[in-house]
């Protein structure tokens, strides 16, 4: 799939104007609409506007949601007033809730007042949870049957509706109490006054609707059914969650983990504003500019040293690059841990020791190799001493400090992902020039 929307977008960029809408609708028919959004974010905006213009109105909002949030609003800005209320009359409780953290309240205020009473109530039971829990995603659209019914019941039905192709049915009493999950296809073999509850599976668990998303996915992704039934505190089914929507969860997760060290989010555009973007960069550039003059800091109160032996200034670099890889592992390693609830008090302990155990022989195997290299490299073996200890000193430190900074940023409601990197960098060229320059000055000067 990724070569040939590869593919895709190499035609369309390469074809004159009047053969890339050929192209595009081609494609259309070819693709799924996770594919089309993703061919439609790598065109500048005023070609991606024009593209999904030529989409066919079944197909123009589901591309529109499937798209992140600053490219899909890069069209609806564009769009007429009456175009907005088509695209918003259309929109269902799923598409809404996708929709509305990233839009002007007013816009959503327009769309609740176009679409119908039952998706506005759907919509409202959906916000009920906050952005962090998996009810606020649920699939409330599913087959729910009454488990006191018999298969000829059920057969009959489901048959009322023959374009419902749901894997998985439900099944509650009258309260709406969940009791069991029933494969679908194991109705049509059964004896038809077979009771549905002896078909099911009870023993099939179902989600909190308070879980956190990473957590429902993880379950989703290793059950026996595509979906799984998701309750609320009074163990009534308020939806489901399918193995599409918690790979997306899982997929979204770690484009954000990604974008966030580097300071930006998972919604940003490709072909955002020139400006924006630039504002946008503008802020953790700064952030960077304040953290490497601490490192900067460092090396000038060890000025006299450097001017007496050119080869520290040639070695410092090596001092930070080791420290910074060593501390990004373990940054990495508590990152995803933490994020699958995977420490606690009762093992920090135990993983720091882990850690720090790893940082130490790494440390020592690397101190040995570079000081060695760099004693010969400068006919000194003084200077093979220094920076060894130095090399030492910080992986080990590095190791100490991925574990502990992702924890204290998390208990002061920080994102580690987001503001962990730059800490940890912080951390290790100090104590890494610190390490090197302070040795120096004591043995050299």
């Amino acid at each position: 799939m990724e070569q040939d929307i590869s593919q895709v977008i190499s035609q369309i960029s390469a074809a004159p104007l009047e053969q890339q809408d050929a192209l595009f609708n081609l494609a259309e028919k070819e693709l799924d609409d996770g594919a089309i959004a993703l061919i439609l974010e790598s065109q500048p905006i005023e070609k991606r506007i024009h593209l999904w213009r030529s989409l066919s109105l079944n197909h123009s909002v589901d591309v529109l949601t499937e798209m992140r949030s600053d490219a899909r609003y890069s069209i609806i800005q564009s769009l007429s007033s009456i175009e907005l209320d088509l695209v918003l009359s259309r929109l269902d409780n799923a598409d809404l809730i996708e929709w509305a953290d990233y839009l002007p309240d007013e816009i959503v205020q327009k769309a609740l007042s176009l679409i119908d009473e039952q998706e506005i109530e759907l919509y409202d039971q959906a916000n009920e949870y906050n952005d962090e829990e998996i009810g606020r995603y649920a699939e409330r659209k599913m087959w729910v049957l009454a488990k006191s019914l018999r298969v000829r019941h059920a057969l009959r039905l489901i048959s009322r509706d023959p374009s419902n192709t749901q894997p998985t049915i439900y099944l509650v009493d009258k309260h709406g109490t969940y009791y069991a999950t029933l494969a679908t296809h194991k109705l049509l073999n059964a004896p038809l006054d077979a009771p549905v509850l002896s078909l099911a599976d009870q023993e099939q668990p179902a989600l909190q609707a308070d879980l956190g998303l990473l957590e429902a996915s993880e379950l989703i992704e290793h059950a026996e059914y595509d979906c799984l039934p998701i309750v609320n505190e009074h163990n009534r089914l308020i939806g489901q969650i399918s193995v599409r929507l918690g790979m997306s969860i899982i997929r979204e997760e770690y484009e954000t983990t990604l974008m966030a060290r580097a300071g930006l989010s998972e919604s940003e555009d490709l072909f955002a504003p020139v400006i924006d973007s630039a504002k946008k960069r503008a802020v953790w550039l700064g952030i960077n500019l304040v953290t490497a003059i601490f490192a900067s800091i460092t090396i000038g109160l060890f000025e006299d040293v450097i001017s007496e032996v050119v080869a520290l200034a040639v070695l410092m670099p090596i001092v930070a690059s080791m420290g910074g890889i060593a501390g990004s592992q373990t940054l990495t390693l508590m990152i995803r841990a933490m994020a699958l609830n995977q420490v606690s008090a009762g093992n920090l302990i135990s993983l720091i020791k882990n850690e720090c155990g790893i940082g130490a022989l790494n440390g020592l195997l690397w101190a040995l190799v570079i000081g060695l290299l760099a004693g010969l490299w400068f006919q000194s073996p003084m200077i093979g001493a220094i920076i060894a200890l130095a090399i030492c000193i910080n992986i080990i430190t590095a190791a100490l400090f991925g574990v502990l900074i992702p924890m204290v940023l998390d208990k002061l409601k920080l994102d580690p992902a987001l503001a962990g990197s730059v800490v940890l960098t912080t951390v290790t060229d100090v104590v890494g020039f610190f390490a090197f320059l302070g040795t120096a000055t004591m043995l050299i000067l």
